[in-house]
């Protein structure tokens, strides 16, 4: 995915080639991962003659989001609270991040509470 998302769009071979000095793969392993990366709704493809020229359908910050909640949900029984405790224990988060966050969410809180009510249920 990082390969596409960096370029845009690629096919098997550019990302084959883009991963070769780090990953050395073979063609038919590329197109599998993609293949599956599309089942998936992750990425879709257009036909350049023979060629299938991938690209990514959700921008990267959608897909990690969705990857957490996976995470969140299998590991961590839904609580974002422990997730976060079990990063700043583990020293994943830094201090600078951490008051970003907040920041963050106190901005969040801050429109939310600006928003009227709706009517009704």
């Amino acid at each position: 995915m990082g390969v596409i998302w960096k370029r845009g769009s690629a096919s098997a071979g550019d990302v084959r080639e883009a991963l070769a000095p780090d990953r050395p793969l073979k063609d038919s392993t590329i197109r599998t991962v993609l293949t599956r990366l599309e089942i998936k709704g992750y990425v879709r493809h257009t036909a350049e003659g023979r060629t299938f020229i991938y690209s990514g359908v959700e921008h990267p910050r959608n897909v990690a989001a969705r990857a957490v909640k996976h995470i969140l949900d299998r590991l961590c029984h839904g609580s974002v609270e422990s997730l976060l405790a079990g990063m700043v224990d583990g020293k994943m988060v830094d201090p600078k991040e951490l008051e970003q966050i907040a920041a963050r969410l106190a901005q969040e809180r801050a429109v939310r509470r600006q928003k009227p009510k709706s009517q009704g249920g």
